[in-house]
């Protein structure tokens, strides 16, 4: 029998993504709030030489980085129904969530900071993204052709792939696109994301009211 999975985290971080994976992957978790302070850069480095969140240990396996988490425990709790199946699939699964854990995510970070301003052609082609106008062109048609990564069936490509969407959405580094708010309502509605969305908004409420 598996141990319990030490689960590292902050409520305001993308740790948010790792609690929904593990709820999606019917995990049972204990986990360890870490304040932005001394916590992420004490004895927690040695879990993640980064100083960040989030991280899991399971059975001696640590593993950090949100999307990566998301793939290993569809992995470790196979009777979750989260992994792709077939090579077709497959190869969805894994296309989708690196494109999101690196084109999606560095064209949102350089649009958030204006990195991007200026990057004519030539430039574009020497950064990972190319532009955050293409990323969005390409994710919206993805999500425009079927209903989850995958097609028509959730996978852990989705939860990643989905809280890169549902955040653009949230916090307006997405644009609204009817295939951006289609994809975050089916998503919204699963049982698994709404039981860890409320342990998070239940942190972060009990947080504020701290300070």
């Amino acid at each position: 029998m598996s141990e319990r999975i030490q689960f590292y985290t902050n409520p305001m971080s993308r740790g948010q993504i790792a609690r929904w994976a593990l709820h999606e992957a019917g995990a049972e978790y204990d986990e360890h709030l870490l304040d932005y302070g001394p916590e992420m850069k004490g004895e927690y480095r040695s879990i993640n030489p980064m100083g960040k969140v989030p991280a899991i240990v399971h059975d001696g396996n640590v593993v950090t980085e949100a999307a990566a988490i998301c793939l290993y425990l569809a992995e470790a709790f196979p009777e979750a129904g989260l992994l792709p199946e077939g090579l077709s699939e497959k190869a969805d699964y894994l296309r989708w969530t690196l494109f999101a854990a690196g084109p999606v995510e560095q064209a949102i970070i350089a649009r958030s900071f204006k990195w991007d301003e200026g990057l004519g052609p030539r430039e574009q082609g020497r950064v990972g993204f190319g532009s955050y106008d293409r990323v969005v062109e390409v994710l919206a048609g993805l999500l425009r052709e079927r209903d989850y990564v995958c097609g028509d069936r959730f996978t852990a490509a989705d939860i990643y792939v989905g809280a890169q969407v549902d955040w653009g959405l949230a916090f307006k580094t997405l644009p609204v696109l009817d295939e951006f708010v289609a994809y975050a309502g089916r998503l919204r509605a699963r049982d698994a994301y709404r039981a860890a969305k409320a342990i998070d908004a239940a942190h972060i409420e009990a947080m504020r009211k701290d300070g």
